[in-house]
């Protein structure tokens, strides 16, 4: 399917499609789904997706230049190597304007976003940089995050419950009221250089 037809698309479904290496650009995408489509090493130029939804699809290495995004939710799919900080996001937002369920983001980047209530549930988040930004009070259930980096990041009331292999220094970062599994949470303990005896 060609996305150059027409500017704006509005409660559409697109399934089965091939848009890899595509530029696709100044497009207005509002209600739309995307089922078990190729996205991986397209750019996003300029693009707004508002009430959209991602199933099962990949998007690894996308480009995402100054496009926004509103209410939108990635499902099952592939975000690998995503630089997030290259779309465009309003100076204030209350609540996160994307949310990602069984996805797969490792070797991505937040730095320095401030998306409060961010959902990563049950999703593998290795090596994904978290530093100095605002995720307070998001949900990181039964996430895996290994490797990725937390520093000068705002988690107060983030909910760690069931997540695993995080490393997040108590002094570096913002921890009030937020949540973890006790056995997890030793973890935690790391960055005091103390030693646990049984």
């Amino acid at each position: 399917m060609d996305l150059d037809e027409k500017d704006e698309y509005w409660s559409e479904n697109f399934k089965n499609l091939d848009f890899s290496g595509q530029e696709i650009s100044s497009k207005e995408f509002d209600g739309c789904t995307f089922e078990k489509c190729n996205f991986s090493e397209a750019t996003f130029k300029r693009c707004n997706f508002v009430d959209c939804e991602f199933i099962n699809c990949n998007l690894s290495i996308v480009k995402m230049e100054y496009s926004t995004f509103s209410d939108v939710c990635f499902k099952d799919s592939k975000l690998i190597g995503i630089n997030w900080t290259q779309a465009a996001w309003p100076g204030l937002i209350f609540t996160s304007p994307i949310k990602f369920y069984k996805s797969i983001l490792n070797e991505s980047s937040f730095y320095g976003l401030s998306l409060q209530d961010l959902v990563l549930e049950e999703c593998k988040a290795h090596n994904v940089d978290f530093r100095e930004g605002d995720f307070s009070n998001s949900n990181f259930t039964h996430t895996e995050l290994s490797g990725s980096i937390f520093a000068n990041t705002n988690l107060s009331g983030a909910d760690f419950s069931e997540a695993t292999d995080y490393d997040i220094d108590i002094y570096q970062n913002i921890l009030k009221k937020a949540k973890f599994s006790r056995f997890e949470a030793i973890r935690l303990l790391d960055s005091l250089e103390i030693e646990l005896v049984d």
